[in-house]
């Protein structure tokens, strides 16, 4: 009997060095399996990927935006008050549109045995 699955949302981080271009590469994804209170992020920003694109990048604005992604995602209090609110919110809060040079993209969803693993498997297929 196979383990039961569990019904999961996720979107990919976008680096957007220059808003206006509206051009981006893919550096992580932030997945959340409400049924398990599973948030969680995974990135991998290949610089020499994000210079070819823009070589002007400021790669410590986005190191520092995926940070702040992780912190959430972890509940860390460095967070600021969001960290307190439920995984569901905290998706919710990083799930929204913004302007910066890290950017979520659409929501999408599937299922899956394990959030963790289906975690891992989407960052090597649509980031790496």
């Amino acid at each position: 009997m196979s383990a039961p699955r569990i019904a999961f949302e996720y979107f990919v981080l976008r680096c957007v060095p220059r808003v206006e271009r509206e051009e981006f590469l893919n550096v992580g994804v932030v997945l959340l399996a409400q049924e398990t209170d599973y948030l969680g992020c995974a990135c991998d920003v290949r610089a020499e990927r994000v210079r070819a694109m823009a070589p002007d990048v400021d790669l410590e604005a986005l190191h520092a935006g995926l940070v702040v992604v992780d912190a959430v995602c972890r509940a860390d209090p460095s967070a600021g008050p969001v960290a307190a609110e439920s995984p569901r919110a905290r998706f919710g809060w990083l799930s929204a549109p913004r302007s910066t040079v890290v950017q979520p993209g659409p929501v999408h969803a599937g299922l899956t045995e394990d959030p963790a693993a289906e975690l891992t498997r989407l960052l090597a297929r649509l980031v790496r």
